[in-house]
């Protein structure tokens, strides 16, 4: 790793997108402390901290490997992006969840037919793509497995993973890089929907 801490942000990013995972380590350590403590401020609280900057870095590397990455030589401001928007979401998220009016409607929106037909079929399509998904993750190398289902299944953050384990947070969020990567490979394989 230490033999790329010299190389730019773009540089990285394009050595990473070309398979070079030690180049993604290295973005992870330069930013990892200022994106956390951003992430942080703005939602004062380290739970809640620890879920995004993970999911921040998730995404990126998702982004990166399907070759959506834009080189603008901004990565920090690009990677911040994604934190922020991830922070509004979340807020977005409580807000709806506290406000649930009926008032508005002709009708009992929580009493329809149709919504209970419609929520019925949503609750069928979430359990196909849970059944899928396990059956993916169940061919997954048993570190990569391991992971995934301690982070999605558990609730597990990868500061949990890592403490829980016995390795570093980096390890723990490249082991889910390619346990992600691997699972969409194996679903696009056979042609099933994860979303």
């Amino acid at each position: 790793m230490k033999r790329f801490t010299s190389f730019a942000d773009d540089e990285l990013v394009s050595m990473y997108a070309s398979g070079t995972d030690e180049a993604f380590d290295v973005l992870l350590e330069r930013y990892k402390d200022k994106l956390y403590s951003n992430i942080l401020f703005a939602v004062r609280n380290e739970d809640l901290a620890d879920d995004i900057f993970q999911e921040t870095f998730v995404k990126a590397i998702m982004t990166i490997r399907d070759g959506k990455y834009v080189e603008t030589g901004r990565f920090f401001p690009w990677l911040s992006r994604i934190a922020y928007n991830l922070v509004i979401d979340q807020f977005r998220v409580e807000k709806n969840e506290r406000f649930v009016s009926n008032d508005e409607v002709d009708y009992d929106l929580f009493n329809s037919v149709k919504l209970a037909d419609t929520h019925e079929q949503m609750k069928q399509d979430v359990q196909q793509v849970e059944t899928d998904l396990h059956r993916l993750i169940n061919h997954l190398p048993s570190d990569q497995k391991e992971i995934v289902m301690m982070h999605y299944f558990h609730d597990k953050t990868f500061r949990e993973i890592a403490d829980l384990k016995s390795i570093s947070i980096n390890t723990a969020l490249g082991r889910m890089r390619y346990g992600i990567i691997n699972l969409r490979k194996m679903a696009l394989k056979y042609n099933i929907q994860l979303s």
